[in-house]
């Protein structure tokens, strides 16, 4: 009798901790949302629609994603409930602070392409540091309003990355966490059997070249290209450079066994490619 007693006594006492720990962590998950939401927030707008916030944000569930607050989520709900101001009276310094675990080089011509595609092409780096945490990267430029970071994610997705992270420094200073493990350049992969027409640019092509071992360069006639050519591997390293200072019609390279990427310029100025570049590949991997 006292041993089925005890027993009952300790099962009780498993589903009264469970249950104190369940409520425990729910409570947790409310402050981490609540908090976030205030970081968006000024003090006055946060208090003034205490109720309202509590009431848009339900279920509280759906604002986690892999025991994380959905930070972009987050902001999305705030700015269509117009609680979320983004835009400034006047152009305004903005100060954006960057963050990530992977490659420096890499991480930074994602960011710096993805930027240009939402509209950021005037930009100063402010700092950069490499520390045991990760790296981040720090910008200022002048802007009418604030990244919107639902934009911001969706040019991120393209190339395979995330925001996994965001706060609120100040109205004009954001700092965002970005996991880029499956990060990529959103360029063009090549492979034999393509035939690829590249036009007139002010920036210099990529394609991924990781398919291939031989690639034909034709240039328009009404181009005077010097090709400088650049090959990296997938972190971004810089693994081989090619020039000419010549004029070069038609070229065929021999791709490193070890390059993803291929940048192709010209040797003094894209201005002398007025025309297309032709791009065959020979010989795949």
């Amino acid at each position: 009798m006292v041993k089925i007693l005890l027993i009952f006594s300790f099962l009780f006492s498993t589903i009264l901790l469970n249950a104190t720990e369940t409520e425990q962590s729910l409570v947790v998950q409310e402050d981490a949302l609540d908090g976030k939401i205030q970081l968006f927030l000024d003090e006055d707008t946060y208090n003034n629609n205490k109720e309202f916030i509590s009431v848009i944000f339900e279920p509280k569930s759906a604002y986690y994603k892999n025991h994380r607050v959905d930070v972009v989520k987050v902001v999305e709900t705030l700015k269509e409930n117009g609680l979320l101001n983004l835009f400034f009276d006047t152009p305004k310094e903005l100060k954006l602070n960057f963050k990530t675990s992977g490659a420096p080089l890499f991480f930074v011509k994602i960011m710096s392409d993805t930027l240009r595609n939402i509209g950021y092409y005037r930009y100063v780096t402010v700092a950069s540091n490499q520390e045991a945490t990760g790296f981040t990267w720090n910008i200022n430029l002048v802007s009418e309003y604030a990244t919107d970071p639902i934009v911001l994610e969706k040019e991120l997705q393209k190339r395979g990355c995330k925001i996994i992270d965001l706060e609120r420094n100040s109205k004009y200073e954001w700092t965002y966490v970005i996991d880029m493990e499956h990060g990529n350049l959103n360029v063009k992969t090549l492979d034999k059997g393509d035939k690829i027409h590249l036009k007139r640019s002010l920036y210099a092509h990529w394609v991924n070249v990781s398919k291939i071992r031989k690639l034909r360069v034709i240039s328009s006639q009404r181009n005077r290209w010097y090709p400088y050519v650049s090959y990296y591997d997938a972190s971004l390293h810089l693994l081989k450079v090619y020039e000419e200072n010549r004029v070069r019609y038609s070229i065929e390279f021999n791709i490193p066994q070890a390059a993803k990427y291929m940048k192709i310029s010209d040797q003094y100025t894209l201005k002398n490619v007025r025309d297309e570049l032709i791009l065959k590949p020979t010989a795949g991997r």
